[in-house]
């Protein structure tokens, strides 16, 4: 039967009786409940007699009596839902949909949304009954009519799909394959001057917009545009963010984040920010907090950031640059972070450091070195980490004093300052041999590296203290650097770090070790025995899985140990050279060569 055919006799006559016996079966029930419910059972039982006398001969106004004494009932008493399903009047209510009338519409749309609020049975019971298509089918087909009881249908139709998918992702995907998002955004758009049909679209949107396929569907809409036209009208903080609630998932989605900035939310977000930021209600803190954070996001996109950063001359770029000297935490930590992700190429990178945002950046960290805020000291050292990855960056940002800067962090008992730390520590020393050896002798530094290279509860801190032990070595191929790192207990981690799962790691690590035994052999012996290397070493070479850097530099390692006395003969008592011999014919070339290089080296010390 299709939607807006007038109810046949027989459906209208299935209701009530359903109905009769759902009173009936429940007329015990509400008998039992307090006093306050008295009136609702009189309801209840006047309904009943009505409905004994028009049962053989249902018209709408006597549906609407039906349908008018269950919604009383369903407000005044929630535990009403699931008798409501037990009795089986879902079914016959989903027929009513079908119905011509548009009040009897009307009181079915709340009956449902009702009855789907908040209950897990209700809604299974609209499923099956097929309710869902029906009202979708009711939304396209009412959608262009703006008459003031059309758009009073749709509020409720809205309303009932919004309960009946709410913080349920299957009802919510079976809605998005409906086809459902594209008529709620052309519903916003037509009604926009509605606020109950608005707010209702929103919320509908709020429950939908989660969902990864859905942001897909919106992305081929014209949902950005419609919600910044409405986010532009608003004066109220609520209705704000109510909007802010649907554009913040929706922003995930890269093409959407593009779709938003064409719109113009940025000019809205940095209006909201010049108002609120001197404010201290309650009210305007909770939207610079909102706006500048959905500034953050908008800028992961690629594009979207881009075309905000205008080669960096962008009057968007220029005013989050005026954030970081803020007295605003939050404009200070939303103005770090969007440099951050300005800074993910290596053109925009150049450019900021060229145009003093490194200044602008350690005069953040020097204020939030004692008792700091440790969400801006992350952010802060995330743009600094960034900004140092291009390579003409480095030496730059070395003689503007940024390692000095980032190592007044070194005593933060937090992770994520400590990991980012880290990072920018690595980035910045990178192929700079002074800058490595001068970082390489720091005891104190050595020290907490070593520390944190046994910090097993933060897997990322750990991973990046042995990558950066590893990289003092590698860079400045110092002498002193690897007795520093030995004297301060560092070697074991680094022959631990050989075994790591991540090949990027394993690889840096023997790279390391085979400088330490090249320059430093006699003093890092007693540790390379200790930690058990050439063991490691033999079951590296073993093991089908291994990458063929990870054989090639484990091998050019053994060649650099046996010019010590005991690792020589441990490499002897382990058959080494049964297992380089099958590495002779590896696939890969070098490892092949080296192989061949190996085995007569290790003949001729035999």
């Amino acid at each position: 039967m299709g939607a807006g055919q007038e109810l046949p006799q027989k459906s209208c006559c299935v209701l009530t009786s359903v109905f009769c016996v759902f009173l009936l079966k429940y007329h015990c029930f509400l008998h039992s409940c307090w006093q306050k419910d008295w009136q609702l059972i009189n309801n209840l039982s006047e309904a009943l007699k009505k409905l004994k006398i028009t049962s053989n001969d249902s018209t709408a106004d006597s549906l609407e009596g039906c349908l008018d004494c269950l919604l009383q009932a369903l407000a005044q008493n929630k535990f009403m839902r699931n008798p409501c399903v037990d009795a089986g009047l879902i079914p016959p209510l989903v027929q009513l949909l079908n119905c011509k009338d548009q009040e009897v519409l009307l009181q079915t749309g709340r009956a449902l949304g009702n009855i789907c609020y908040d209950s897990h049975e209700g809604r299974n019971a609209v499923d099956q009954a097929g309710g869902a298509h029906i009202v979708v089918d009711h939304l396209r087909s009412l959608c262009s009519k703006t008459d003031p009881a059309s758009e009073k249908l749709l509020t409720v139709f809205c309303g009932m799909l919004m309960n009946y998918s709410n913080e349920n992702d299957t009802l919510q995907s079976q809605l998005i394959n409906m086809g459902v998002i594209p008529t709620l955004v052309k519903l916003l758009g037509i009604h926009c001057q509605n606020a109950a049909l608005t707010e209702m679209c929103l919320v509908a949107f709020g429950n939908l917009a989660e969902l990864e396929s859905s942001k897909e569907q919106f992305a081929y809409t014209n949902i950005a545009e419609e919600l910044v036209k409405l986010f532009k009208k608003q004066i109220e903080h609520d209705k704000k963010e109510m909007i802010f609630e649907v554009l913040a998932p929706l922003a995930e989605n890269d093409v959407i984040k593009l779709q938003l900035v064409e719109a113009g939310l940025v000019e809205c977000l940095l209006e909201i920010v010049q108002k609120t930021v001197d404010s201290d209600k309650e009210d305007d803190i909770a939207e610079l907090k909102t706006a500048s954070d959905l500034m953050v996001l908008l800028l992961l996109g690629d594009e979207s950031m881009q075309k905000l950063f205008e080669g960096g001359k962008g009057s968007v770029f220029q005013r989050v640059l005026s954030w970081i000297p803020s007295n605003s935490h939050q404009l200070q930590l939303a103005g770090a972070l969007a440099i951050a992700n300005f800074a993910r190429n290596d053109g925009n990178c150049i450019h900021m450091v060229d145009n003093g945002i490194v200044q602008k950046l350690m005069d953040l960290l020097d204020r939030h070195v004692e008792d700091g805020n440790v969400t801006v000291q992350h952010a802060a050292l995330s743009a600094l980490r960034n900004l140092a990855i291009p390579v003409v960056n480095k030496a730059k940002m070395l003689s503007a004093g940024v390692a000095e800067a980032v190592l007044k962090f070194l005593r933060s008992e937090m992770p994520p300052v400590q990991f980012k730390l880290l990072g920018t520590l690595r980035m910045l020393i990178d192929a700079q041999a002074e800058a490595a050896e001068q970082l390489g002798k720091n005891v104190k530094l050595v020290e907490r590296l070593v520390e944190w290279c046994e910090a097993k509860d933060h897997a990322g801190v750990m991973g990046e203290s042995n990558r950066l032990l590893s990289a003092l070595i590698r860079h400045s191929k110092s002498k002193d650097v690897i007795r520093t790192i030995v004297q301060s207990s560092g070697i074991k981690h680094l022959v631990t770090m050989a075994t790591s799962e991540h090949v990027i790691m394993q690889n840096e690590a023997l790279v390391a070790l085979a400088l330490i035994a090249a320059l430093e052999l006699v003093t890092a012996e007693k540790d390379l025995e200790n930690a058990q290397l050439v063991q490691i070493l033999h079951r590296l070479l073993s093991d089908d899985r291994s990458a063929p850097e990870i054989k090639y530099n484990s091998m050019v390692l053994i060649c650099a140990l046996i010019g010590s006395e005991p690792l020589q003969k441990e490499v002897q008592s382990m058959a080494f050279l049964e297992v380089i011999s099958k590495l002779r014919s590896h696939e890969n070339k070098t490892v092949a060569q080296q192989a061949s290089l190996t085995e007569q080296r290790l003949a001729v010390e035999s």
